[in-house]
């Protein structure tokens, strides 16, 4: 596996390293979008924490959001979703 995979395997494994993360990706999954309110009245936890969740999603390239002012509307980011799942899948032949 080449490096700049690695480095970036390593980017999607660290932003599912929280069940909620997990779970939050596992909703939008289903889902073709949602926004942060929706996230904070399925999850029993605050909504600060919602979005500290999304962020690190974000920044890892596995969800991204449309600003939608006063809100934002987070979706897979399907390219890197298939990404990540290939990367994973080569990982853990």
């Amino acid at each position: 596996m080449e490096t700049k995979n690695i480095e970036q395997l390593a980017r999607f494994a660290k932003a599912l390293g929280h069940p909620t993360r997990v779970e939050i990706l596992k909703h939008l999954s289903n889902s073709s979008c949602c926004f942060t309110g929706d996230l904070v009245d399925i999850f029993p936890v605050a909504q600060s924490t919602i979005s500290q969740h999304l962020k690190e999603l974000k920044n890892a390239g596995l969800i991204q959001g449309e600003v939608n002012p006063p809100k934002i509307k987070y979706c897979i980011n399907k390219e890197n979703w298939e990404k990540a799942r290939l990367l994973f899948n080569e990982f853990l032949k």
